[in-house]
């Protein structure tokens, strides 16, 4: 049964560590502000403005995409109906042309006569042809400059939002950063009051565990929430004031106070 309890004790003390009851309490203050340190560093990546304008950012690029895409769809559209009404134009000064000839009686023979009223006749169809196509393309052309209008009315609307977000997401930054300010000085001043050695421990503890230290509370580890056998709260019991005590399931320190329940 010693022997027994030498190892339990080898297991819950750091026997090259030793610290004062005072500078261990001291650990549960430096405990709870690098949990307050964290729970601000969470709510700061976690604030619902973050994600909205991550959102709206998204939405931002997509709209800038969709705005140089319509401008060079309505470029191309530009030029192509350009070249179809130059080409209506083109065919009524032909009809102008053939029909002053008729007009001015400088066709006599009634073969070309017949030829010249064909090829105006066949110019008025290919007139009409290239005026729907003209027609088509101002529609076209309507509809995406439509289109190209509402992309542009929501990128500024987005604009408004977004500057309204980032603004409410800058009041909460600095809120936090101020909370997160005040916590990490008072950490520092709390720090310099730990012992160089139990507050090594205690960090590499941390960084890993998240939690460097925690209260032993009515038989209990505040780090793990799990309850100590009685073998091992009797080694506690028996163990120097001094000496560090680390939970056998966590390897948190633990912190002994009155409610620990000794």
């Amino acid at each position: 049964m010693a022997q027994d309890s030498i190892g339990v004790l080898v297991g819950l003390t750091l026997r090259l560590v030793k610290a004062s009851p005072q500078n261990q309490l001291r650990l549960l203050e430096l405990a709870d502000l690098d949990a307050e340190l964290v729970r601000l560093a969470r709510r700061r990546q976690g604030l619902p403005e973050v994600a909205e304008l991550a959102e709206m950012e998204a939405r931002a690029s997509e709209l800038k995409d969709a705005l140089v895409m319509a401008e060079t769809e309505l470029s191309d559209l530009s030029k192509e109906q350009g070249r179809a009404e130059r080409d209506v134009d083109q065919v009524r000064t032909r009809i102008d042309k053939d029909r002053a000839r008729l007009d001015a009686g400088q066709v006599s023979a009634a073969r070309e006569l017949a030829g010249l009223q064909s090829e105006i006749e066949s110019l008025h169809r290919r007139q009409g042809d290239l005026e729907e196509i003209v027609l088509d393309l101002m529609e076209r052309r309507e509809a995406l400059v439509s289109r190209r209008d509402e992309l542009t009315a929501e990128r500024e609307s987005l604009g408004s939002r977004t500057a309204e977000v980032a603004a409410r997401r800058d009041a909460a930054f600095a809120e936090i950063d101020e909370q997160g300010a005040k916590a990490s000085d008072k950490r520092a001043d709390v720090a310099v009051e730990v012992s160089a050695d139990l507050l090594k421990l205690y960090d590499q503890i941390r960084s890993t565990r998240g939690v460097g230290a925690a209260m032993l509370r009515a038989s209990r580890c505040e780090g793990c929430h799990l309850n100590l056998n009685t073998v091992d709260l009797n080694v506690i019991r028996t163990a120097a004031p001094d000496e560090v005590i680390r939970c056998e399931e966590c390897r948190r320190i633990l912190v002994r106070t009155p409610e620990s329940g000794l």
